[in-house]
């Protein structure tokens, strides 16, 4: 135990005629490919799309008539804001809540409706920590009370009301993956688990983009990150919480990082094998288990799936995102040999089959087929890579491969 005062226990009551017992289902699939028994802790299908309700409730059901009387304020990339806006509608209080200006148009509109009115959205900032500030001096300027999206007892007991249902459907679980933006998910369950079940192994995953635990745990304390990688905008958090922190730092057992681009294999597979919509921080648990199936093999496995409000229109950017992650999409600048016929040439001996020009453009305006173009080639398995790019030294294209160049690519691509 961390010496915190926190009782997950006393949340569950608290929360047990407001939020949906999520299930645990056993995929088959998933236990399958890595020789152990899969469970998905399905938090998408919480009434709004993500355990962020649990811990929202647990703050906001606690505080006194004064308080609720003047309202409360939150800052939130999108589902912590959904759980307050239900919560301000059960308590009839008025809430008052901060996003970032990026955050999808999706979880907007979801806040606004589960508010019923109860709630003001402000978007503000680039990322969650820009509209926190504001937040904050709004909630100084009018005197009322800050909801925090993880750095909280009461936030952190409420999510921990996750580890209680595992339990309770699953006595005999081995390991947990928990995803991690905050860490409130991973303090509230992992202190919970650990207490209960001393020898569980527990993971936390972070996207590779937004590694804050990771760099806290390195640092022994919190630190701020520069720049974070927004596209899992769930768990893309520049400053893990001190207390959250300091909770996880003793409960979990491993820390791993996943690339953007799994995590978008991931929601993908996920879709089209289960029929599951998972958002990207939903689709992190499910990730890590490529780079964990060593240590599972064997044992009966928790991924918790944090959330399910993935917005429709990045379906092109997750594909686009893994295709790119599983080596099946390649960019390159092509000068074309100063001769007649080099694109002909290009397109019916230096593709393969299987290969397809996703995207053709030239790089100059020029009425002849022989200057630079931008080219997007899609193949039907990575290894047909060396292939392509044997051809294309035979037949004598001076190409630029941009995808293992992070500045060309975000400039040119």
């Amino acid at each position: 135990m961390t010496g915190h005062k926190l009782d997950p226990i006393a949340a569950s009551q608290r929360l047990k005629n407001i939020v949906k017992r999520t299930p645990l289902e056993y995929n088959a699939g998933l236990s399958e490919k890595y020789e152990c028994e899969v469970y998905l802790k399905r938090e998408d299908l919480q009434i709004v799309r993500s355990y962020k309700l649990r811990g929202a409730y647990n703050m906001i059901s606690q505080l006194s008539a004064d308080e609720l009387g003047h309202g409360i304020v939150c800052a939130s990339a999108g589902n912590h804001a959904q759980g307050v806006a239900f919560s301000c509608n059960a308590m009839n209080t008025l809430g008052v809540i901060f996003m970032p200006e990026p955050t999808p148009r999706q979880k907007v509109k979801q806040t606004e409706m589960f508010g019923h009115g109860k709630v003001k959205i402000i978007l503000v900032g680039d990322t969650f920590d820009d509209c926190l500030a504001e937040a904050l001096a709004y909630t100084k300027a009018h005197n009322m009370t800050f909801i925090p999206p993880f750095d909280n007892e009461r936030i952190i007991e409420g999510q921990g009301t996750v580890g209680v249902e595992i339990l309770e459907d699953l006595p005999d679980v081995e390991a947990v993956i928990i995803p991690i933006g905050g860490g409130g998910l991973a303090a509230g369950v992992g202190e919970y688990l650990k207490a209960e079940r001393p020898g569980i192994l527990l993971a936390g995953v972070e996207p590779q983009g937004a590694p804050s635990m990771v760099k806290a745990m390195e640092n022994h304390g919190p630190v701020t990150l520069k720049e974070i990688d927004r596209f899992v905008d769930g768990a893309a958090v520049k400053r893990i919480g001190a207390l959250t922190y300091d909770i996880c730092k003793n409960v979990l057992d491993d820390m791993l990082l996943v690339p953007e681009g799994k995590v978008c294999t991931t929601i993908l597979k996920l879709y089209n094998e289960d029929a599951i919509v998972v958002e990207p921080a939903g689709a992190l648990s499910v990730s890590a288990l490529d780079f964990y199936k060593e240590k599972i093999k064997g044992k009966k496995v928790v991924c918790i799936i944090s959330g399910g409000n993935n917005d429709i229109e990045r379906m092109q950017e997750i594909k686009e995102r893994s295709l790119l992650y599983e080596g099946l999409k390649h960019y390159f600048v092509v000068r074309f040999p100063q001769k007649p016929g080099s694109l002909k040439l290009f397109v019916t001996n230096v593709l393969g089959p299987d290969d397809d020009i996703t995207r053709f453009e030239f790089i100059k305006k020029t009425n002849r087929e022989s200057g630079p173009a931008l080219v997007g080639i899609e193949l039907k398995h990575a290894s047909d890579y060396p292939l392509l790019m044997a051809r294309m030294e035979e037949y004598r294209f001076e190409v630029k491969e941009l995808n293992h160049d992070p500045t060309l690519f975000e400039y040119m691509v």
